[in-house]
Order: C-alpha cells, then sequence, then structure tokens
C-alpha cells in the first residue's frame, strides 16, 4: 500500500443550497465583519460576484446602526 496515495473524494466540496436564511446569515456577517467575502460566498452556494452584488444590495436598504 502506497501511503502517498491521495483520497480525491476528500478534495471533492459538497454544493451548497442558496436559500433565504443562508443568504441573510452571510449579510449579517458580512456587515458585523465576522465572514470574509469568500467565506459568506461558500456558506450560501454563490460565487464571489453574486455574493457582493447581493451584499451592495443589501446595504441599500440596511443603514449603518453605529456613531463614529
Amino acid at each position: 500500500m502506497n501511503p502517498y496515495k491521495i483520497n480525491k473524494a476528500l478534495f471533492y466540496e459538497i454544493p451548497v443550497k442558496t436559500t433565504p436564511k443562508n443568504v441573510q446569515e452571510a449579510n449579517e456577517g458580512l456587515f458585523r465583519a465576522k465572514m470574509t467575502l469568500p467565506a459568506a460566498a461558500n456558506h450560501c452556494g454563490m460565487t464571489q460576484k453574486e455574493m457582493k452584488l447581493t451584499f451592495w444590495e443589501y446595504l441599500k436598504y440596511h443603514k449603518p446602526d453605529y456613531e463614529n
């Protein structure tokens, strides 16, 4: 048995279904800076570009709730 044999099944990412709950969690994570953009996109099964566009829409309707 070869100890250097790589199991290809470990490199396959299970696709995530995009649901409103996942998108809301990702947007709130980005808004509070608890998630990075790539992590948020993976969390809800989107590309980074789709997540960026979705987050910009989120920012339109959710004004900052903090003071400078």
